[in-house]
């Protein structure tokens, strides 16, 4: 694996209580991951965030492969060391999770996956690229509440904000650097309970059809979906979403 860099962190809720990692997606940061990590904090968990390489306050690099992404989440371990109790990976940092999870079966002991990009389509490539191209172009609070009115404030807010904090570079780079993107071969190798949290595919999902049936064909891996959700259902549809993560960490 490429040599991992030291991710900046967010926390969320008292140290001692069972420790939960957050993993944000493309063109996020961690703060976004806000509504996971109030609901776990409120529900007893401590839950920390990450910035990945290229997003928000984490350093700049030149690899920006999943395999880079994994790396850095390998070598993030709580404060007090031995493994997170939980990982929760959206998107990209779903993919990432995966491979860091299946190289390092002591990393975590359980993950969660909300639409995570396994593995993109040529379709799927076009229209990550072009909605990154769209928030670079107008990295403003006004865009992203136009194109996402139903929003929470806040998500409206930080979503401008990682805009405006991630390098431009570093994106076109994460898919430049994947081609193909597929980390299908980890996923089945995953042996720690893993729970995917899939978008409504009649709104917009990248964890669906064949794709997610031949995912679950590991016994280790099942899923529910966010009803009404598109490819950020904690953004979405946040109640049903944080009410399904809990459920999968019971």
């Amino acid at each position: 694996m490429p040599a991992p860099l030291t991710l900046p962190r967010l926390s969320w809720g008292a140290a001692d209580a069972p420790r939960v990692l957050l993993v944000h997606g493309l063109g996020s940061d961690g703060a976004l991951m806000w509504r996971f990590g109030t609901a776990l904090a409120d529900a007893g968990w401590h839950a920390v965030a990450v910035d990945l390489r290229g997003h928000g306050d984490a350093p700049r690099a030149l690899d920006y492969s999943i395999a880079a992404y994994a790396a850095d989440l390998a070598a993030t371990a709580p404060v007090d060391g031995g493994a997170w109790d939980a990982v929760v990976g959206h998107s990209l940092g779903g993919a990432a999770a995966t491979v860091a999870a299946a190289e390092h079966p002591g990393w975590t002991r359980r993950l969660v996956l909300v639409d995570p990009a396994i593995a993109l389509s040529a379709e799927d490539r076009d229209i990550v690229r072009v909605s990154q191209e769209q928030s670079f172009a107008d990295p403003t609070v006004e865009a992203v509440r136009a194109e996402h009115p139903e929003w929470h404030p806040l998500d409206v807010e930080l979503k401008a904000r990682a805009t405006r904090r991630a390098s431009r570079w570093a994106i076109e780079q994460t898919s430049a650097q994947n081609e193909p993107w597929d980390v299908r071969a980890q996923a089945a190798a995953l042996t720690v309970p893993t729970h995917v949290l899939g978008a409504d595919p009649a709104v917009h999902s990248i964890f669906t059809g064949q794709l997610a049936s031949e995912v679950l064909q590991n016994p280790a891996v099942s899923m529910s979906v966010i009803t009404g959700a598109g490819h950020s259902p904690h953004r979405d549809r946040p109640e049903e979403t944080v009410a399904a993560l809990l459920s999968a960490l019971a």
